[in-house]
């Protein structure tokens, strides 16, 4: 197989995130170990001011 653009067509097979145990969402990362949501394992919950914006 060629290198490039034509390899980036296999990354779609695979699913990268799944189900977080603290919150349940579909965002814990399989390889990173970690939640994109709420950060578990981390003892805190991730929170962001930016976040708490809400655009009507």
């Amino acid at each position: 197989m060629t290198k490039g653009t034509t390899s980036m067509g296999n990354f779609t097979r695979k699913k990268t995130h799944i189900r977080c145990r603290r919150c349940g969402q579909n965002s814990y990362h399989k390889r990173h170990k970690q939640c994109a949501k709420c950060g578990y394992p981390e003892a805190k919950m991730r929170t962001y001011r930016w976040i708490k914006r809400q655009v009507l």
